[in-house]
């Protein structure tokens, strides 16, 4: 299996299976010299971990990063950094009834065809428990970059949607809500509609921005490096990812140049931003802003068609823990899969 590498010069390779001994990964390419905030990588991950709230998946996991190499009394030595979070509350058995069955919208069916084989416990290394080591990488790369900010958040649950600018959003709010969402009257009926959509065995989607600030001038390669490209790239690497849209987005597409065009004022920066911080695939410093969307997490716990390894059409249900919605748990790994994309074309770039 190949495309377990992300990164040109800071780079991070993942390994491990959902239900296996350990997710990990390895990092090169850090900067030697850096001293590292233990405590900040481990909050990123607890920020990540299943079991955190009520509207998450049930599975309980510590996933505490224990660190192999690459960092000496606290500092990166410049060396590759070595990392493991293990697996500690596999419950296997809940996937017995799919050995042989390829579940919808999973990776089931493709992973077997491909390899003639698949690891059907959790979907395996398809499995979104693969984010770990992206989250950890994501943690380092934000230090790599201290004075950038990344946020992300969840601007939409199904049909409930944020309905205010970023710009009119505290962001300290974003952690205060299990839905992670910094409107709080919003959060609060994302949050209802999700335990009903578990109550209902059922799933939903939603959306998050991200918006990235303090980005200097001159970022991303004007041709297939963009900065836009290497973050959409990112983005729709995640597990669950089914669209991706910077600035103006697909709204744009409705309006006329004259509506557009960010037109400058005197120090460089611009009136509207609607390029959403990057103009010709490069940073321009304005504030990034994209969003990312997700689709309803593939298994529900309601009978379906399906078909088993031979053809058949067989009935099935899904068992075990899972999220009704992947959104809120996906918010610090949107913020790693961008910290990674900016620390890159940092070291990439002379500035």
């Amino acid at each position: 299996m190949a495309g377990n590498t992300f990164g040109k010069i800071f780079r991070l390779t993942t390994f491990g299976e959902s239900h296996g001994t350990a997710i990990g990964g390895v990092i090169d390419g850090c900067p030697p010299g850096i001293t590292l905030d233990m405590e900040a990588i481990q909050t990123e991950l607890d920020r990540r971990r299943p079991g955190q709230s009520a509207i998450v998946t049930q599975r309980k996991e510590s996933d505490k990063v224990e660190f192999l190499s690459g960092i000496f009394e606290g500092v990166t030595t410049g060396t590759p950094i070595g990392f493991t979070v293990p697996n500690t509350n596999q419950k296997s058995d809940d996937y017995s009834h799919i050995k042989d069955t390829y579940r919808p919208s999973h990776a089931d069916y493709t992973y077997d065809k491909k390899y003639g084989i698949r690891d059907y416990r959790g979907g395996g290394r398809s499995s979104a428990r693969e984010t770990i080591s992206r989250v950890v990488g994501g943690a380092i790369a934000k230090q790599v970059i201290p004075d950038i900010s990344i946020n992300a958040f969840v601007s939409s649950v199904g049909e409930i949607f944020i309905d205010k600018p970023y710009q009119a959003l505290d962001f300290s709010l974003i952690e205060t809500n299990d839905v992670r969402c910094p409107d709080p009257a919003t959060a609060k009926k994302m949050e209802e509609y999700i335990k009903q959509i578990r109550k209902e065995g059922d799933t939903v989607g939603g959306t998050i921005t991200c918006v990235i600030k303090n980005v200097p001038v001159g970022l991303g390669e004007p041709v297939f490096d963009k900065l836009h490209a290497e973050l959409g790239k990112a983005m729709l690497s995640i597990n669950a990812v089914k669209g991706f849209e910077y600035g103006s987005g697909f709204c744009g597409a409705k309006m006329r140049g004259s509506e557009h065009n960010d037109l400058f004022n005197p120090d460089g920066s611009t009136k509207s931003n609607l390029s959403g911080g990057i103009q010709g695939g490069i940073s321009n410093g304005m504030d990034i802003y994209f969003r990312v969307a997700f689709k309803p997490v593939a298994t529900i716990m309601q009978k379906q068609l399906t078909i088993d390894n031979k053809g058949h059409i067989v009935e099935m249900q899904g068992k075990g823990r899972h999220d009704p919605c992947v959104v809120p748990r996906a918010v610090p790994i949107v913020e790693a899969m961008a910290a990674l994309v900016i620390a890159d074309l940092y070291l990439l770039s002379d500035i």
